[in-house]
C-alpha cells in the first residue's frame, strides 16, 4: 500500500470534527446577525421559548445524540415512536438537546448501565418511564 492510499482514520474523525466544529461558528455566527424579531417568529414557529432556541442552536446539531442510544438501551423500538408519536419524539430530542448531565449520560451508555441509572439524572425519565408501560385499554 502506497503512503497516497494509506488510511489516518483518527485524522480523519478530527478533521471532520474540525469542519463540523467550522460550520457549528458559522451557523451560530448567521443566527446571531439575525434580527430579534425574525429570531423570536421562528423560535414561535418551533414552539420553543427564544431563549431555549438560543441554547439549541449553541449546542449544535449533535445535541440530541444520546436519546436514541437511551431508548435502545431502555428497549424502546425508536422509529415506531417516530411513527405513532412524532411530537413527543420532537420534545424529548428537545429535552436531551437542553440537558446538562451529558457526562453521566454517555458513561452509563458506554458502560451498559443507563438502563439501571438514567432516572436519576435524565431529564427524559418522565417520559421514559410513560413510554414503558404498557397501554390500558
Amino acid at each position: 500500500m502506497t503512503a497516497q492510499q494509506e488510511s489516518y482514520p483518527t485524522v480523519e474523525f478530527l478533521i471532520g470534527r474540525f469542519v463540523d466544529w467550522l460550520k457549528h461558528r458559522r451557523e451560530l455566527s448567521e443566527i446571531r446577525r439575525m434580527n430579534r424579531t425574525d429570531f423570536d417568529l421562528i423560535a414561535q414557529d418551533l414552539r420553543v421559548l427564544p431563549e431555549e432556541l438560543d441554547r439549541l442552536v449553541e449546542a449544535g446539531p449533535h445535541s440530541a445524540d444520546e436519546m436514541p442510544k437511551m431508548l435502545e438501551a431502555l428497549g424502546i423500538d425508536l422509529e415506531n415512536l417516530e411513527r405513532t408519536q412524532p411530537l413527543l419524539v420532537r420534545d424529548m430530542q428537545r429535552v436531551c438537546s437542553l440537558c446538562r448531565d451529558k457526562a453521566h449520560c454517555h458513561g452509563d451508555l458506554s458502560a451498559g448501565t443507563a438502563a439501571e441509572h438514567y432516572q436519576e439524572y435524565c431529564p427524559n425519565a418522565p417520559a421514559f418511564e410513560v413510554l414503558d408501560k404498557p397501554i390500558k385499554h
